[in-house]
């Protein structure tokens, strides 16, 4: 008897403050039947008093907790869907998944500068404009992003949700 359950997924979007990551995780999530969303700003903000530790070791925690709140959902049989700006993370994040049965679908949101830069005024985050569009830029020229880009700027959060889902080339394999 063949067991033709298919492995669970994990939707992993990325891209610059503003572009929209945290409305498409959500319209992706509300679209499944079945999973849990982990908002990785959530486990980066998590820390409370007079001190908190520097960026990097808040955000190599952050990076801890995404993987192991990730497997432990995978273990209960929920799909997950992470709303986080993947900077140099993505292989490492894949590697720490190596030995479960998923499929590890990648996207990377990007918009023309202005849209962003409206976006984070409006919302009243001007003080991140700078962070974005380094950001941006970062994003859109890292090795490996290309394939992966998926343009916010003329879709709806569930246009561009229901395209990460269904089109193969959102799966993530490895570099190539």
């Amino acid at each position: 008897m063949s067991n033709n359950k298919k492995p669970a997924a994990v939707y992993l979007i990325s891209g610059p403050l503003g572009v929209g990551k945290s409305t498409v995780s959500k319209s992706l999530a509300n679209a499944m039947k079945q999973c849990a969303l982990i908002e990785g700003d959530l486990l980066l903000h998590i820390y409370r008093g007079e001190t908190e530790p520097p960026w990097e070791e808040r955000l190599r925690l952050a990076w801890l907790n995404i993987v192991a709140v990730t497997r432990n959902l995978l273990g209960h049989g929920l799909d997950v869907v992470i709303d986080f700006v993947v900077e140099e993370e993505l292989e490492w994040f894949r590697g720490q998944l190596s030995d479960v049965d998923v499929t590890l679908r990648y996207a990377v949101l990007h918009a023309e500068p202005d849209t962003l830069m409206g976006r984070l005024r409006q919302r009243g985050d001007e003080q991140y404009i700078n962070r974005s569009l380094f950001l941006l830029n970062k994003l859109k020229t890292s090795r490996g992003n290309g394939p992966f880009l998926l343009d916010a700027d003329r879709k709806r959060a569930e246009e561009l949700a229901e395209e990460m889902a269904t089109d193969p080339r959102f799966i993530y394999t490895g570099i190539k």
